[in-house]
């Protein structure tokens, strides 16, 4: 079996196709994992494939529009966005800027005093950008917004200096070397993706597809969502 998502849960569901194969005796689903743009475009290609996990707007599009089985649409994880900037940091340096409080107030500080700041392709990435127009700030960082390219985790771009602080889910920056996560955006601006599973309609075994992904969302993969930094699966 074939699978597709995009590169934020691409380590989860790694771990949970080997253990509903393993353990559940579930037929083994090869996941390729792609900017979530890239994944979707292939989708509404038509391309074969039995499940495709996206954020869960992404994936009601494709239900929409007739590429995913809509009745299969499962919510699996849920995903917090998080802060990060390079590490280690060296005694003599200056501490970069973070959020400095627990509320909205030390994000929009963050942003103003950052020089760089990295944000994604996902979903992350343009509530990030909507929550910046709407404190009114788009023209004071709109030159220092730096949105990383397709596939390559924000992480990388705070590891090698191109940015200075940079947002992305939580499990995107979770194992990451040349980072230090500051935490997730406070509850008050918290950004928060939901992903989801579905059936393709190109699935060549609808019904062994739907098994695997019941799997996905039971409470014996919870374990595995807890150690990649992701939340257990949201209600329906």
């Amino acid at each position: 079996m074939k699978g597709i998502s995009s590169m934020a849960t691409r380590a989860l569901l790694a771990d949970l196709a080997t253990a509903a194969a393993t353990t559940a005796g579930l037929p083994r689903v090869e996941i390729e994992s792609v900017g979530g743009i890239d994944a979707a475009r292939r989708v509404a290609a038509g391309e074969q494939l039995d499940l495709v996990v996206l954020a869960s707007g992404a994936l009601s599009e494709l239900a929409g529009s007739g590429h995913v089985v809509p009745s299969s649409v499962t919510p699996l994880v849920l995903s917090q966005t998080a802060v990060a900037v390079r590490a280690p940091l060296s005694r003599q340096a200056t501490p970069p800027p973070g959020p400095a409080s627990d509320d909205a107030s030390g994000v929009r500080a963050a942003l103003r005093d950052a020089g760089r700041i990295g944000y994604s392709t996902g979903p992350s990435g343009t509530e990030l950008l909507r929550r910046i127009e709407q404190w009114g700030m788009a023209d004071e960082v709109r030159d220092r917004l730096i949105q990383a390219r397709p596939g390559m985790p924000v992480a990388r771009l705070v590891a090698d200096g191109e940015v200075d602080v940079g947002f992305q889910q939580l499990s995107e920056m979770v194992g990451q070397a040349g980072v230090r996560i500051l935490g997730v955006l406070p509850p008050d601006c918290a950004i928060d993706t939901v992903f989801s599973g579905g059936v393709a309609v190109t699935s060549t075994d609808p019904a062994a597809s739907a098994v695997v992904l019941e799997f996905f969302a039971s409470e014996a993969a919870l374990p595995i969502k807890a150690a990649h930094s992701f939340s257990g699966a949201p209600t329906r």
